[in-house]
């Protein structure tokens, strides 16, 4: 845990009362995902088509297995009792309970959520939380976006919800909901609908409360219950009794009806079969949209929901309604409503106090806004995320038998190597719809952003992940559910090391923690990915998945390898932040100086391969273009370079470290087997390590002429510097060009937007957009650089402006570019928006972080609510230094 001095402001308390995933603060969070329905965790078929088995009309009517989803969800770290708001605006075919959106097969650029929502504020604890949901007041064409989108090709944009009319003319409500902790177990909840439309519209609101099914499947036949109450001044209530939790009494301020069923399954909806329960999850919907309250309980059940209904909310008028949750008998006053207002107001207060401590005082208010709004996402996409994969394979004894399908060996079968993963935890999520399921790499962005408002939640993220139910007896870490044998980059040491320094330099022991187990992860890294033995590596996709000519995670025809410049720098990369670690814990704990001593090796090995020669002549750089290239390695031993300038060849500027001048004084073993190599390999150390006269010393793969070289690709405004950051792939390929590999011709192009091909991913695109958080590691090690061996180096900047500035101002300049994205412009859009987000005040008032940005006009692309990765915007704000 942090001893850091925290800022005197209540939220801070409340963390430092909050230290672990445990504590108080923390049992209630806004942890329901925005989709449960779709992922692998629902998947039981034979196939693993998880779109196809458990499709978004399922999950109206069939219980769920993992997990559940909702609207503004609140919940509990457990995911047991679950609080949402459903709505109905008198035209839908169903009540609005989820967010709709395509599945990957659906949409002609891949899965696509089809409704607006922003995350309007937040606190660490969730003492403060606001979403906005943007409801239309006309019938959601649910058909219509299925069979446009099934009828569009690549070449055409997706159709999006406001391109079909629906929500013209403003004719839709807006609905705030916010949630406000009077204490860690009392929990306000306020939701406000504001009709923006010219004419009255009906609305019902009905915010449904409901236990995740834990009954049905064999492992536990316990039935918790929710039951009619009155609250303390005769209030219409619900008693939630449950046997882990407790009791919990939801009151509501009025009289709205009160309607009730059990969370199972609808057996003739869902499958044309008769049987199962007579009170199933969709009796709510029948009773209200369709008029047939046959299935409602009578008083009790395992969900329920209050009804407000208003025959006509007149324009620009606004309905609220009011609950409180709270631990049964701790209401403190006779009147649970008569203290809320004021509770709301301070919690609102002290979030503003919170984030002016936490975000510099000298940060223009635009900047802080986009970046409070970055950190609110943050916090929404903390989700619970529960899997067994061991249960998972093998099915519930109150089920049938898995197919055999499922447990074959992998490819096959899904993680069926991964059958020690057991998870039941709040996990930061990259998107709460798109991607409601962690992913390794994703993560680690995110508790980068995160460490500078909850330190301890960023740091148990990271831990979490090398946990032995969560990392891999060989030590990989898991890449994502979809597939936990993928291979993502290995950011897990920058991400720790960014943690610790943000959180002040301090906390040894959580240093320790996830050092000592990343040990494992190095070692599967270099016992599996580096075939040849040759210290050259051999990734797979590294998430980047379309960004060259060819599936790069297919193995090759006869037994050719392909040998990575990204895969190699990722590892050059990994070594260093390795040895950063060890020097520092070597500080305090001599038995790390050997440590040290053995990733400094490790680099010079892997750094020589990429200088000089690997296994069989392979050269990864290439001295005529000044870049450094893939190498397809034919089993023969020939050899031939991926000649495509990408991503690819930028990243070996991020295997940069500077020697703190402490080093040599202090790590008596790092420092005599270096002057050793020095003695009897000068030649290897003069080439890796760069010694500048009043800087730190400087490990590096580049050399300072090849560092040179290619930062003049890099500030390219033709090839990768864009208005908004730096491209995945040069724009020189803007008109597409023919690699010939290995007698195959292999087109490429430059594409800026939207893949125009399904090579290797659904909806995601290397070849053109910028990707923020590789441009953040790029503008990281940029500073490295300037901080030793490139003090002293000008650029031309833009290449061919005839403005030299340092390598320093260089990063500067492209942090500023990223942020820029977010900020208004001149026409009064913000470069960020998708293109479907109209210039109007009501939608320019939000921003939204893409997973993505079109290479030429920042416009937001692929999902729309990665504020994982997308919220180190904020961590760029907080590190302003103008």
């Amino acid at each position: 845990m942090t001893d850091q001095p925290m800022p005197p402001t209540a939220e801070h308390a409340r963390l430092s009362e909050a230290q672990r995933p445990d504590s108080p603060w923390r049992l209630w969070g806004p942890y329901l995902a925005g989709r449960q329905w779709g992922t692998v965790r629902e998947d039981y078929s034979a196939d693993g088509d998880a779109w196809s088995f458990f499709p978004f009309d399922h999950a109206h009517t069939r219980a769920y297995r993992w997990g559940e989803d909702g609207i503004a969800g609140l919940t509990d770290r457990f995911g047991f009792l679950n609080l949402g708001l459903a709505l109905w605006n008198g035209h839908d075919d169903r009540l609005k309970e989820r967010l709709f959106g395509l599945t990957n097969p659906q949409g002609n650029h891949g899965e696509d959520v089809k409704e607006y929502w922003w995350h309007i504020d937040g606190t660490p604890t969730h003492s403060y939380a606001q979403v906005l949901y943007r409801y239309p007041q006309r019938a959601f064409p649910y058909d219509h976006l299925v069979t446009e989108n099934a009828a569009r090709g690549l070449d055409q944009d997706e159709l999006e919800l406001t391109d079909t009319g629906v929500l013209d003319d403003s004719r839709f409500f807006d609905v705030l909901v916010t949630h406000a902790k009077a204490g860690p177990e009392d929990v306000l909840v306020e939701i406000t609908a504001t009709n923006h439309g010219p004419d009255p519209a009906p609305l019902d609101l009905l915010p449904h409360l409901w236990f995740r099914n834990t009954w049905s499947w064999g492992r536990d036949e316990r039935v918790p219950r929710l039951r009619l109450a009155r609250g303390p001044k005769d209030e219409s209530a619900i008693i939630a009794e449950h046997g882990y939790l407790g009791r919990y009494l939801l009151v509501a301020d009025a009289e709205p009806r009160i309607l009730f069923c059990d969370n199972e399954t609808n057996q003739q909806a869902t499958f044309g079969v008769p049987g199962g329960s007579k009170h199933p999850k969709d009796a709510i919907n029948a009773a209200v949209v369709h008029g047939d309250a046959s299935m409602v309980r009578r008083g009790h059940g395992t969900k329920a929901a209050f009804w407000w209904h208003w025959d006509a909310v007149a324009p620009g008028e606004s309905v609220t309604i009011r609950l409180r949750l709270i631990r049964d008998g701790d209401v403190r006053t006779a009147d649970p409503f008569a203290d809320f207002d004021a509770i709301r107001d301070a919690r609102h207060g002290e979030a503003d106090a919170f984030y002016a401590a936490v975000i510099p005082a000298d940060v223009p208010p635009e900047d802080a806004f986009i970046a409070r709004r970055a950190f609110a996402g943050l916090q929404w996409c903390k989700q619970i995320y529960r899997y067994d994969v061991r249960q998972w394979l093998e099915r519930d004894p109150a089920e049938p038998a898995p197919p055999r399908e499922r447990l074959a060996r992998q490819p096959l079968g899904r993680n069926t190597s991964w059958r020690h993963l057991s998870l039941a935890d709040v996990i930061s999520m990259p998107d709460e719809w798109e991607y409601p399921w962690f992913a390794a790499w994703d993560l680690a962005f995110h508790c980068v952003a995160l460490a500078h408002v909850d330190p301890d939640f960023a740091k148990e993220q990271l831990v979490l992940m090398c946990r032995e139910w969560a990392m891999h007896p060989n030590g990989q870490l898991p890449a994502y559910e979809w597939n936990f044998s993928d291979v993502n980059p290995p950011v897990h040491a920058w991400a720790a090391w960014q943690v610790y320094t943000i959180d002040g330099s301090r906390d040894q022991e959580f240093l320790t923690r996830v050092f000592t187990k990343l040990l494992f992860n190095f070692g599967w890294w270099v016992n599996r990915k580096d075939a040849e033995g040759s210290n050259l590596f051999e990734g797979g996709f590294l998430g980047m998945d379309n960004v060259g000519p060819f599936d790069r995670s297919a193995p090759l025809p006869d037994g050719s390898r392909l040998e990575q410049s990204d895969a190699t720098s990722w590892m050059a990369f990994y070594c260093l932040l390795m040895l950063r670690i060890a020097w520092e814990l070597a500080r305090t704990q001599p038995a790390w100086d050997e440590v040290a001593t053995k990733f400094f090796e490790h680099f010079l090995a892997i750094a020589e391969a990429m200088d000089f020669f690997g296994s069989d002549n392979v050269e990864l750089w290439d001295q005529e273009d000044g870049f450094y290239y893939d190498v397809v390695v034919a089993a023969d031993g020939s050899s031939q370079k991926v000649r495509l300038r990408s991503m690819v060849g930028l990243l070996p500027l991020i295997g940069v470290a500077n020697m703190p001048a402490w080093v040599d004084a202090t790590l008596p073993d790092f420092t005599g087997h270096r002057a050793w190599l020095q003695a009897r390999r000068p030649e290897l150390l003069d080439a890796l390590v760069h010694l500048a006269d009043g800087s730190p010393d400087t490990l590096s793969v580049l050399t300072p002429d090849r560092l040179v070289r290619l930062l003049r690709r890099l500030v390219d405004e033709s090839e990768f510097l864009a208005p908004g950051g730096i491209r995945s792939m040069s724009a020189a390929y803007r008109e597409g060009t023919t690699l010939q590999l290995e007698g195959a011709d292999l087109p490429v192009r430059y594409v800026p937007g939207a893949s125009d091909s399904r090579l290797f991913g659904g909806n995601s695109n290397w070849r053109g957009p910028i990707w923020f958080p590789v441009n953040v590691l790029l503008t990281d090690a940029l500073r490295r650089y300037a901080g030793g061996m490139a003090a002293d180096v000008q650029v031309e900047y833009p290449a061919g402006s005839g403005r030299l500035i340092g390598v320093a101002e260089v990063a500067d300049d492209i942090d500023r570019r990223l942020v820029g994205l977010f900020r208004i412009g001149p026409d009064g859009r913000r470069p960020s928006d998708p293109r479907d987000i109209p210039t109007h005040p009501l939608w320019q008032a939000h921003p939204t972080f893409s997973e993505y940005f079109h290479g030429d006009t920042g416009a937001g692309l692929g999902a729309t609510h990665q504020t994982g990765w997308t919220a180190l915007v904020a961590h760029l704000v907080c590190l302003r230094e103008d």
